[in-house]
């Protein structure tokens, strides 16, 4: 993109339109467009299609059985050129690719309801990528866009213990301050989100990690849908 964003440009931006390709939508059946909830599930590993975007369509795909009315997205940064000094108003380099704005004006939609974040774990924190990713989230302060969505978070490391939920907690922590409603993964047991564990590359046999990531992605659409059955 050859548009140079600042920190005031992003206050009041709308953002730009979406090419084809970035991200995938699937409704549930009978859903109809005027009254479907959207869940958008974000993929923040550098490694595309990998165990993160996994663990974030697990959640999807429990999110869209809350009800007919449920429209999923998963958005995969991998490969994705997301600058996260622009959140502080250093401009572009001449001829650096800018992926946010596209994505920005996704979360803007009027029926997103809920946001998942998904994550691995680098040293018992958020990778690189999804901290420019948040950071750029300042395009949204101005007017608080993101006000009363649902957040949640999902987060992939090499070992039960890898420092999963302090990562949750500091994707929790952006999320509040633009005044999202934050879940768990809900009752019986209420962990903080989705905590999962990578073996071999590979979370398919984490059956206690994949239910803590169905459990959160049906509570993002339970609380999403009566939000809006709400008015809020």
């Amino acid at each position: 993109m050859s548009a140079i964003w600042t920190r005031r440009t992003f206050f009041g931006a709308a953002g730009a339109a979406i090419p084809g390709g970035l991200a995938h939508a699937q409704g549930g059946a009978g859903a109809s467009p005027a009254k479907t909830v959207k869940i958008i599930g974000i993929s923040c590993s550098p490694r595309k299609d990998r165990t993160t975007a996994a663990a974030v369509r697990v959640c999807l795909e429990a999110a869209k059985g809350a009800g007919p009315d449920i429209e999923i997205e998963l958005i995969d940064l991998g490969g994705l050129k997301i600058p996260g000094d622009l959140a502080a108003g250093i401009p572009l380099a001449p001829g650096e690719r800018d992926d946010f704005p596209q994505i920005e004006a996704k979360l803007r939609g009027p029926n997103v309801g809920g946001i998942i974040i998904g994550t691995p774990v680098y040293f018992s924190n958020m990778s690189s990528l999804c901290k420019a990713f948040l950071d750029r989230w300042m395009a949204f302060r101005g007017s608080f866009a993101l006000r009363n969505k649902v957040g949640g978070a999902v987060a992939v490391g090499a070992a039960r213990n890898g420092g999963q939920e302090l990562t949750l907690q500091t994707i929790h922590a952006a999320m509040l301050c633009q005044d999202m409603i934050i879940v768990s993964e809900g009752r019986p047991t209420s962990r903080l989100g989705g905590i999962l564990v990578s073996t071999k590359d590979d979370i398919s046999k984490d059956e206690a990690g994949l239910a803590t990531a169905r459990s959160l992605g049906r509570r993002v659409a339970e609380l999403a849908l009566s939000l809006r059955k709400a008015g809020v």
